[in-house]
């Protein structure tokens, strides 16, 4: 299963909180009063800020790393020789920048130990 932009909202919305600044008496008895939740519109403000932070950092050539999950790298690639599969005419394509990822050690370890 793939996991979607939707997704990553849903899941910020339900897993992050923000702690009030004031404590009333009442919080003392129910500890879960204690923070706020974000509205649909919120979580999904910061997947897309987070998403457009990243789209241009590699828009500008540089990686991007995150601790614990993996590092996004901008390569390039140089120009070569192709071929068309449905013509068989030889054809130049041109030299161009792509997004590479490499996944943290952790990350690997914990998809392999699970097959």
């Amino acid at each position: 299963m793939t996991l979607t932009k939707s997704d990553l909202v849903r899941h910020v919305r339900e897993n992050v909180r923000l702690k009030k600044p004031k404590k009333d008496p009442q919080r003392y008895l129910f500890p879960e009063m204690d923070c706020v939740f974000f509205s649909r519109n919120q979580a999904a403000s910061i997947v897309d800020s987070l998403l457009e932070i990243i789209k241009t950092t590699l828009a500008n050539g540089r990686d991007v790393g995150i601790v614990g999950f993996g590092k996004f790298q901008v390569k390039f690639k140089w120009a070569r020789s192709g071929r068309n599969p449905q013509t068989g005419e030889r054809i130049i394509l041109r030299s161009r920048r792509v997004v590479a990822f490499r996944p943290s050690r952790k990350i690997r370890d914990r998809i392999n130990r699970k097959i």
